[in-house]
């Protein structure tokens, strides 16, 4: 039994229940890319409340019913939660709170705590209502702060008032929940008035005419917090830097080499030195410890967002390719990133090109015709996007011409297998990739008009466990990949996430970095994602991941480009897929120059990056080990360096509530003139 051990209880004030206001229903949209993507209704009668919350986006999304029974403090004592998660896995959250015990249960099982001090549950399922409960809760605390369970504490911090039109409207965030805080707007009765993103807002219903500027203002707000971090954990010399005692990973060779000295000076990499050689004066001296330098890794599935680009760089991802997003933003983060104003990666873009349908992804250009999507092409390209990722709503016959236009403009194309088609037709339409190994696989599988814009496109892989790798239709695929130079994205460890999660257990997915993570995000790796009704249906998940390394690795041995990408946004991520790729059968040496070089040939780019040579960019990370022995080390990085700017990994995972790996280096600064 967990014990919480606070002052003595304060009463708080009784506002929230006798406020007329707060009686009154409350109707909120979600919005997406421009779009209604779902809605959030709450009714309220005395301390009880009902909210009904429904999102579809991208085909997929949950609907939960809850129930709150509120105290005279406006603390939930009660409230329950059912409906479907965003896969269509059953929800059922319950808690109570009696007298000094509280009691819940979720996806990590049932737990209890003695309460003696005022105490918030955070629920695990909750809508975004429930950030304007936790708001005015955090309001009636004198310091703003309040104990939470499961766990750690939740704040509130003011930001400016935001005004639209001649109202006037509260703005905070929420701090304490997972690796970001919430960005809520509270109107004069203290009642929910939005959430907002930079991707796309919740708002009061009678208000959606002002989504657009809503996030414009998150986007901003969002980026000033970032902009802060950026100014506290970049560190910039203008002087040689000289890191001592490191080895080399070759990724040419795939080896170690011997200690050596690393000099940069501004961007570049001055030099590489036998530890032998003196110092010149004035250098900064980093001590490497013995360390492994490592050519900075790329995730190549990314959707970049304000705080992905800052824990990239914790991670040691020095770039990416972002493969959809809301075009003038990631225009806007990438001129950011590069002017030095925000934290992250190099960004590659891909041009997203969805079609119209009920089942839509709001990102990019979402067209109805083939015209549209040649214009969106065009656009793309007089942008300077490197290629077109095609996603499940495109109509499939349009996709040749998509190609031919894509190539007359300099770019390639990429992307999902469209719905009604398989991987066979879009390799023969000129696809230069294939985005995600299961969208690969699903057209050995599937009956024809089975339709992947839906959930089914994770849970069909169910029926890939027993698959024969040596089968016919496989082969015929494969050897089409091999002989065309068709190149695989397999984001296995998202798969890996989405079909071996289980309730109350940790994810593999991040089995090795759990414990260094905030509560909030503990819980959600504790959660099921696929619906798993039976045994049988576990087996069968089971079964398809080892499916999906064996075909890793038989893809490696034919010589199939393999890009390590995630479709994930923590960095961490990124170790991940690769440890998956050597427990595929692939060596660690490989895998690292796939994250590496590999990446950085395939983009064009091996003469200024992807090795750490005289002359290049400096562009590397500090791992405290020899990840060629085990690729979880990875996780243990010291020190990285992008562009010849400096961070020290703890420094920022401190700073979004991510318990460091690895502690920095130790920096002597040359003497004073």
């Amino acid at each position: 039994m967990l014990t919480l051990l606070r002052p003595a209880l304060v009463l708080l004030s009784c506002a929230l229940l006798v406020s007329p206001a707060l009686a009154q229903p409350e109707r909120l949209t979600i919005i997406a890319n421009g779009e209604q993507v779902g809605h959030v209704e709450a009714d309220r009668s005395g301390r009880e409340v009902r909210v009904h919350y429904d999102l579809k986006n991208n085909g997929r999304g949950p609907t939960t019913d809850e129930v709150l029974i509120l105290d005279e403090a406006g603390l939930p004592q009660r409230w329950t939660i059912k409906g479907s998660a965003t896969f269509g896995g059953e929800i059922e959250e319950r808690f109570v709170r009696e007298g000094g015990e509280a009691r819940w249960s979720d996806s990590t099982g049932q737990r209890e705590a003695a309460l003696d001090a005022p105490t918030l549950y955070v629920a695990q399922n909750a809508s975004p209502w429930a950030l304007g409960l936790y708001a005015r809760v955090l309001l009636d605390r004198p310091d703003r702060r309040i104990a939470a369970l499961p766990g750690g504490t939740l704040s509130l911090e003011p930001m400016a008032p935001v005004t639209l039109g001649s109202e006037s409207y509260r703005a905070f965030w929420v701090r304490g929940i997972g690796l970001s805080p919430d960005m809520v707007l509270l109107d004069g009765h203290d009642r929910l008035f939005a959430v907002l993103s930079a991707r796309g807002v919740t708002v009061r219903s009678d208000a959606e005419a002002y989504a657009a500027q809503l996030q414009n203002i998150a986007a901003e707000r969002t980026a000033e917090r970032f902009e802060a971090i950026q100014a506290e954990v970049a560190r910039d010399f203008d002087a040689p830097i000289r890191i001592r005692d490191v080895r080399i990973f070759d990724a040419e060779s795939g080896t170690l080499g011997e200690p050596v000295s690393v000099l940069v000076f501004r961007d570049r990499i001055a030099a590489v030195e036998p530890l032998t050689s003196p110092p010149t004066p004035g250098e900064v001296l980093i001590d490497g410890g013995g360390g492994t330098l490592v050519p900075g890794l790329h995730d190549m599935h990314a959707h970049v967002g304000l705080q992905s680009a800052l824990l990239y760089l914790a991670a040691g991802v020095t770039s990416v390719r972002d493969m959809g997003n809301d075009n003038g933003f990631l225009l806007d983060l990438q001129a950011r990133i590069e002017s030095g104003d925000l934290a992250g990666p190099r960004i590659i873009r891909n041009g997203f090109l969805e079609g119209r349908s009920d089942y839509s992804s709001r990102n990019g250009f979402i067209v109805d015709s083939e015209s549209a999507a040649l214009d969106a092409v065009r656009w793309y390209a007089a942008r300077g996007y490197w290629q077109i990722k095609i996603y499940n709503s495109l109509n499939p016959d349009w996709v040749p011409a998509v190609v031919r236009e894509a190539r007359r403009l300099g770019m390639g194309v990429t992307g999902h297998i469209p719905a009604f088609t398989d991987a066979d037709a879009m390799i023969s339409a000129g696809y230069d990739e294939i985005t995600h190994i299961n969208q690969l696989m699903l057209g050995w599988v599937l009956d024809e008009g089975e339709d992947t814009r839906t959930p089914l496109r994770l849970t069909a892989m169910r029926r890939t466990a027993d698959l024969d790798l040596s089968a016919e239709r496989v082969e015929r695929t494969v050897a089409a990949m091999a002989s065309e130079g068709v190149a695989l994205d397999p984001t296995a460890v998202t798969l890996e996430l989405l079909m071996l999660s289980r309730d109350g257990a940790i994810s593999p997915a991040v089995a090795n970095y759990f414990d260094h993570l905030p509560v909030g995000l503990q819980r959600r790796r504790q959660q099921a994602i696929a619906p798993i009704e039976s045994g049988r249906d576990d087996a069968a998940y089971r079964g398809s991941f080892e499916r999906i390394k064996e075909l890793v690795k038989r893809l490696h041995d034919r010589g199939v480009q393999l890009l390590p990408g995630t479709d994930d946004g923590t960095g961490l991520s990124v170790h991940r897929e690769l440890q998956i790729y050597a427990e595929a059968g692939i060596p660690p040496a490989e895998v690292l120059s796939l994250a590496t070089l590999g990446a950085e040939t395939y983009l064009g780019r091996e003469q200024m990056l992807g090795s750490i040579e005289k002359g290049k960019l400096a562009d590397f990370l500090l791992i405290d080990g020899n990840p060629l022995e085990d690729l979880a080390l990875l996780h243990d990085i010291r020190m990285v360096v992008k562009d010849g700017t400096v961070y020290f990994p703890a420094d920022i995972w401190t700073a979004v509530g991510v318990e460091p790996f690895a502690g920095p280096p130790e920096i002597t600064m040359p003497a004073s003139p």
